[in-house]
């Protein structure tokens, strides 16, 4: 059996032909492909605008930026995401302040996000970074109403979640970044999700300010459209840099790469959703291995998610199988950094109890059946051998 990790890209002639197609045109950056990428994503999560940016992460911190994140300004997420969540609040000098989880689904727990909210005086914070974790849907209607109550502005970390979505109190089903709910959302284009740009990532919203402000700040904050500058008739060269902004632009390259894998993202997210179902029938009744959140409507599965008491001994019983699970997170609140600003274990007990369980077993569209029966397999085997798991 070849080795199996958690996740994997999936590359097929027609994306190779559509780079080279991109490398053989006029532009390799800042031509039409970007813009293309642009509209057809924000049609397929139901957006107005999209703007397509180097990676997630620099999704994450345009957003903050756009919103006006200022040094001493405090905003909430959970410690169970990719550092990144966090870090775009630390790179305007925010301060990060978690929410602990929901033990069922492993999202932030909106209870406890009031909780905090409400041992505070009522500006105290200024937003809150949801995340989709896993490609489980955040409740946002909820977070709205929250974040409407308290203040705050909302940002939707969707990175795991493109093609995700929850049913609302109005039984709607609410699409993870569509601008119905958050201020803005993002998504991550990193070989394992579920569109690969190689890297490459998108910030969607509803909101034209924002729009415009997100397009100026991803190149250096220079304006270049008439309708926008401040000094007109200057010229058909003219452009002018009206903010201190960033070159966080994505290639024409990374684009026909993305159209091409966008156009069949609904068949990926058809087979991880098949995949994700063969997996809770075979763990159903298996001793001492827990699904996180199975079944959920809407799941984008990113990641398929199991919990043993013995993490350790699966996690290396695997790897002696070819089978390359892996951990989905360290609680970002226990990682040094956040540590040394304060944090320390048992301040979020259900995040830490999480991270004490979790693996992530391989899952993407070109796992083969045959394939996920061995991952069972020896999965199985694993737990006959351990009784106590």
């Amino acid at each position: 059996m070849q080795t199996l990790p958690y996740g994997r890209q999936h590359v097929t002639d027609e994306d190779v032909a559509a780079v080279v197609a991109a490398l053989r045109s006029d532009f390799l950056t800042q031509g039409p492909r970007v813009a293309e990428f642009e509209e057809k994503f924000a049609a397929y999560v139901g957006a107005k605008y999209a703007v397509a940016v180097s990676n997630g992460t620099a999704a994450l911190h345009l957003c903050a930026l756009t919103l006006n994140v200022q040094p001493g300004q405090r905003v909430i997420t959970t410690p169970i995401t990719f550092a990144a969540s966090a870090n775009c609040v630390r790179y305007c000098g925010g301060e990060v302040h978690f929410a602990d989880i929901d033990p069922a689904t492993g999202l932030i727990d909106l209870q406890a996000v009031r909780h905090l909210l409400e041992a505070h005086p009522k500006e105290y914070f200024t937003g809150l970074i949801p995340v989709d974790f896993a490609g489980l849907a955040v409740d946002m209607a909820a977070a709205r109403a929250l974040a409407d109550e308290f203040g705050l502005w909302l940002i939707e970390d969707a990175c795991h979640a493109p093609g995700g979505f929850f049913v609302d109190s109005q039984r709607v089903e609410q699409q993870c970044g569509s601008g119905q709910l958050a201020n803005l959302a993002i998504f991550s284009f990193h070989p394992v999700k579920h569109i690969a740009t190689g890297e490459g990532g998108m910030v969607t919203t509803n909101d034209e300010a924002l729009y415009q402000r997100l397009r100026r700040l991803r190149t250096h904050g220079i304006e270049r459209e008439a309708t926008g500058l401040l000094r007109q008739d200057e010229g058909g060269w003219y452009m002018e840099m009206q903010e201190l902004g960033y070159n966080y632009r994505i290639s024409d390259i990374n684009c026909a790469l993305g159209l091409s894998q966008l156009a069949r993202a609904e068949t990926g997210l058809a087979r991880r959703r098949a995949l994700a179902a063969q997996y809770d029938a075979a763990f159903a009744a298996l001793p001492g291995v827990e699904v996180l959140a199975p079944g959920r409507p809407g799941h984008a599965y990113h990641l398929y998610v199991v919990q043993v008491a013995n993490r350790r001994g699966l996690y290396d019983f695997l790897r002696t199988k070819n089978i390359l699970a892996q951990v989905h997170y360290v609680p970002v609140h226990r990682m040094p950094y956040y540590e040394n600003l304060g944090w320390k274990f048992g301040d979020f007990p259900h995040a830490e109890a999480y991270y004490a369980r979790c693996l992530s077993l391989p899952l993407y569209p070109t796992l083969t059946d045959e394939e996920q029966g061995y991952v069972i397999d020896c999965v199985r085997e694993f737990v006959a051998h351990n009784p106590t798991l």
